[in-house]
């Protein structure tokens, strides 16, 4: 008796693949499974066997003296055994689910995905702030692009980067002829609550039809753009967070590259648990926008001025701390 018959078929079929095919990639989309799958098993059947199957390194896929053995081995014990229904069938659909809520750019991330992952769909879904625990912790989502603070019980999450707040005002208000103000600067503006970003379209109507002003975070504000409003930078109001957050319970593989792709590892880099060494993220990663830009630094209010005024709608008022053009 072969000592490779105690192997299960299905894992001889997929070393097969791969050892008929010397490309990992185009064998696990024959397959129907991922490539990280197929890597997965290779290793195991590796560790199991006690001898590499492959030759080591960056060169081509090339099969040593013992893998050559076993895919003799391989196709004898494949061509006697009888063909049975599919059993990866549920890997064909193995994909990752990735919500994010309004004002956040994922482009940058499902392309490098896409590149990596060609064979592991990823579904990319729109998800309110007003849901983004919810879709969590219901399992509508693997995981999410959120706004912190979001409960942490039972949820990693990796904070991304800061925003800057914007106040939004009418094309033709007096504050857009600064680059910057504080919140004392708009002490006589009239104020919309903002407070609920899944409702920023409307809160953008409410500026333009009353002459008011709302305070945003800057995505959002370019979210909503419209050709009567403008933003400006409000230097002593609080910036907001986002971070990437999944269930600590189910912290896949999946998972695991996809905090690899949003951290910036290369390709060849890997995650702490699969034994290798991780990548050290920079330090200012962090603060990293979902563009890859850092974030510009908050203007300082302009300094106090005196016996400056202006007109607004036939009326006057300080230019105070407000920064001119």
């Amino acid at each position: 008796m072969s000592r490779f018959e105690s192997i299960e078929v299905p894992r001889l079929r997929w070393f097969a693949a791969v050892a008929e095919e010397l490309h990992f990639a185009r064998a696990a989309k024959g397959l129907g499974i991922s490539r990280q799958r197929l890597s997965r098993t290779v290793i195991e059947l590796e560790e199991e066997l006690g001898t590499k199957l492959f030759v080591p390194g960056d060169g081509p896929t090339e099969l040593t003296d013992e893998g050559r053995e076993l895919l003799a081995a391989a196709r004898e014990i494949i061509a006697r055994t009888p063909v049975a229904a599919p059993v990866v069938a549920s890997e064909a659909a193995e994909r990752l689910r990735v919500g994010f809520v309004p004002g956040v750019t994922v482009t940058k991330w499902e392309r490098i995905w896409g590149d990596r992952f060609a064979d592991v769909p990823l579904e990319l879904i729109p998800t309110p702030m007003g849901e983004q625990e919810v879709a969590l912790r219901e399992g509508r989502v693997d995981m999410c692009f959120v706004r912190l603070p979001i409960d942490r019980e039972g949820v990693n999450a990796i904070p991304l980067y800061r925003e800057v707040p914007v106040v939004v005002v009418p094309k033709d208000s007096a504050v857009a002829a600064f680059d910057a103000v504080s919140t004392a600067d708009l002490a006589d503006e009239r104020m919309q609550d903002a407070s609920d970003l899944d409702d920023a379209a409307m809160t953008m109507e409410l500026v333009a039809a009353v002459s008011g002003a709302a305070i945003v975070p800057h995505s959002i504000a370019r979210l909503h753009h419209r050709k009567d409003l403008v933003y400006r930078t409000v230097t002593d109001a609080p910036d907001t967070e986002v971070a990437l957050a999944w269930p600590t319970a189910k912290t896949t593989e999946l998972v695991e590259e996809f905090v690899g792709v949003v951290r910036g590892r290369s390709e060849r880099s890997s995650r702490s648990s699969s034994g290798r060494t991780e990548d050290k993220p920079a330090q200012s990663r962090g603060k990293q926008a979902a563009g890859g830009k850092q974030p510009a630094k908050k203007p300082q209010p302009a300094k106090k001025q005196s016996g400056v005024a202006r007109g607004r709608s036939g009326g006057a008022k300080s230019a105070g701390r407000r920064r001119g053009r």
